[in-house]
């Protein structure tokens, strides 16, 4: 695999893969807001017959909702324990997805097929180099296909509420889950998506209630947002 790895973040996870199909375990919040991400996926594609590629899928939460939306799916994960994990519930469940223990970049390396969307959603502040993630994930989008992202913006408000108040708190997310300095600005990631020749179509934000459990898009990208591009031809 590529050096674009944190082993630290491969390490933290492994240790909890287990849990990735636990609704109110480590994986709670991803479980409320999985239904989410998948409906505003397919909100802006028709997702039927669709080849798609989740990237840094973990256990296989968001690739199982993409498959129920009728997209052929295929997941690809640093973490060796994520894939064993996601295997089997798909096994389980029934579901035809090709999961992979491998990176962007190798599965450029040995694959020859494009696709027509790539999702890679909360995976972007865990690598030591999201320009370089991004660039590999368009290598692997087709043309016209559409990239979609999301991650956390680094400022006071997002290290009280995304590491203060869900780790420390709330404990809605095992400590250590996430890291301030890796938080990304919104204009950064539309930097990093324009040099991979990705048009930036729309930035949402994400509201997640640590008291309810309940979750929503809005257009506050002051926290959680996710973003969409168009690969250019």
């Amino acid at each position: 695999m590529s050096s674009n790895i944190d082993q630290n973040e491969v390490n933290k996870f492994s240790n909890i893969a287990e849990k990735w199909w636990d609704p109110k375990g480590e994986f709670k919040p991803l479980h409320v807001i999985n239904p989410l991400r998948a409906k505003y996926v397919a909100s802006k594609i028709n997702l039927d017959g669709k080849l798609v590629l989740d990237v840094g899928c973990g256990g296989g939460l968001l690739s199982e909702a993409l498959d129920d939306y009728g997209a052929t799916v295929m997941g690809i994960d640093v973490t060796e324990k994520n894939i064993n994990v996601a295997k089997h519930h798909a096994e389980q469940s029934n579901k035809s997805i090709e999961y992979l223990h491998l990176d962007a970049k190798s599965l450029m390396q040995s694959k020859e097929e494009f696709f027509d969307v790539i999702c890679c959603l909360e995976v972007v502040e865990h690598v030591p180099d999201p320009s370089k993630l991004i660039e590999d994930c368009s290598n692997l989008l087709r043309p016209g296909g559409l990239m979609f992202l999301s991650t956390i913006n680094r400022n006071l408000r997002s290290f009280i509420t995304a590491i203060i108040g869900a780790e420390y708190i709330f404990n809605i997310l095992p400590k250590g889950t996430h890291e301030y300095e890796k938080f990304i600005h919104p204009s950064e990631l539309a930097s990093y998506m324009s040099k991979a020749q990705v048009r930036l179509i729309e930035n949402k934000g994400m509201f997640y209630n640590p008291i309810t459990h309940n979750a929503h898009f809005n257009n506050d990208l002051g926290v959680n947002y996710i973003s969409y591009g168009k690969k250019e031809s």
